[in-house]
């Protein structure tokens, strides 16, 4: 099969989709390539066996996202973004602790008067911080404990980003929890509560919306295709090798992860290129979905501040989209964040079924293996970029070795972190240049 295109974009996420969508509205012959069987990359949804669908890792987005509903609009289905109240909470010392308000912060008992209002004063600390380079060189904890003190770090802070980033947590730049703290400090209401947003019917939903309006606009998507390889001609990727046969187009996005690329083009990209792709290091993620018959309690997102357990959250998807659009069934994420090295990683999905449930009900006494309907295990390997210090001076840029080819990833959002509303923004520029290149 030998076709040619004006693009090829490897990857139906976001980022390619978005890209897609741009350039086949301004005319561009464009082919998108994906491995999966539907669109959406990590934000892609699946259904349990009867039927309710929901995303294989939990997303939503905050009040604040601008380019996701600037999709949404031009899409027309604006109207199935819905914005809501969240209840968040912390597992910590064998109890669960409401901290959606400022009042419950005020009843955060483990720690002393003067450290709660330690913690309840960061967020204005850290909003003075202008330019994030000036802290890209520390870790978080060499930026935060003296900021909130030692005991907050310790309770609060501490048990978190050790789940999130695992053998990587004491490596990561202060600059990643800056801006979690920044962008959460400004979505709450006048209350003091978060108000947080969702894809009525999950966001491989709207990543479907996506791909019928590149359809629509003369651009095509195969799904179930395999990028091995590429021909090299002249300082430029003349063609893909694919499962589908080869694939020619004057210019290539790429949107994998580092990882990926670099296997794509090893044979054919100079060595030290390879190597700055594959300095940036990843974790991976096992996300349990359970659809059970009642719910585990009335919080949304419960993050696991209690050493002893081996999830970085338990979030009841429910408690915020609720249950009359799954059936009336009640929806967890259990999210774990670990080395691909870790043993854990390895375990059948019953194994890891039995594992979780096993904390779980430490958690959640009353709990019972009767209440869940069905499960699924998803696993993806490079879920989590680590931004180390000083990750500016070291991730690679959008160029490549080949004048007609550039990457696009969740690893080059930075300062932001991963998300879907960031690689819309990210999809919209990489399109126009590839636009000014074609020209």
């Amino acid at each position: 099969m030998h076709d040619q295109y004006d693009v090829v974009i490897i990857g139906a996420g976001f980022t390619g989709l978005t890209a897609a969508l741009d350039l086949a509205r301004a005319g561009r012959k464009v082919l998108v390539l994906e491995k999966d069987s539907s669109p959406g990359g990590l934000a892609g949804t699946f259904e349990f066996k009867d039927g309710v669908t929901v995303e294989k890792f939990y997303h939503h987005w905050f009040n604040n996202d601008d380019y996701i509903p600037e999709i949404a609009r031009e899409l027309g289905v604006e109207n199935l973004i819905v914005t809501q109240p969240s209840r968040t909470g912390m597992y910590f010392n064998g109890r669960l602790w409401r901290l959606s308000t400022p009042l419950d912060l005020l009843k955060f008992t483990p720690l002393s008067i003067l450290d709660r209002i330690r913690l309840g004063l960061l967020v204005f600390k850290v909003r003075k911080i202008r330019d994030w380079k000036t802290i890209e060189h520390l870790s978080i904890r060499e930026w935060l404990e003296p900021l909130c003190g030692k005991n907050v770090f310790k309770i609060v802070w501490q048990p978190l980003i050790e789940s999130k980033f695992s053998v990587y947590a004491d490596a990561v730049n202060a600059v990643w929890f800056w801006k979690k703290l920044v962008l959460r400090g400004s979505t709450r209401d006048k209350q003091g509560g978060e108000q947080l947003a969702y894809f009525r019917g999950g966001f491989g939903r709207l990543a479907q919306y996506m791909s019928d309006a590149i359809s629509a606009s003369g651009g095509e998507i195969r799904y179930g295709v395999d990028v091995s390889g590429a021909n090299i001609e002249d300082g430029k990727i003349q063609s893909l090798k694919t499962s589908g046969g080869d694939i020619s187009a004057r210019q290539f996005l790429f949107t994998p992860s580092f990882p990926i690329i670099a296997n794509i083009l090893d044979q054919v990209a100079n060595p030290a290129w390879l190597e700055s792709l594959r300095r940036v290091n990843y974790l991976g993620n096992m996300c349990l979905v359970l659809q059970l018959d009642r719910s585990l309690s009335d919080t949304y997102w419960l993050n696991v501040n209690d050493p002893g357990f081996p999830f970085v959250g338990v979030i009841e998807h429910t408690n915020f989209d609720p249950p009359e659009n799954y059936h009336g069934k009640h929806l967890v994420f259990i999210s774990r964040y670990l080395a691909t090295q870790d043993p854990v990683w390895s375990y059948s999905d019953d194994e890891y079924l039995d594992f979780a449930i096993k904390h779980l009900q430490r958690m959640f006494p009353a709990m019972e293996r009767s209440w869940i309907q069905d499960a699924k295990v998803w696993r993806a390997e490079y879920a989590q970029p680590v931004t180390e210090r000083d990750y500016s001076k070291y991730v690679p840029s959008a160029d490549t070795p080949f004048s007609n080819a550039m990457i696009s990833t969740m690893a080059q959002i930075y300062p932001e972190d991963r998300g879907t509303n960031y690689a819309v923004r990210e999809g919209r520029s990489a399109a126009v240049k590839i636009n000014e290149l074609l020209a």
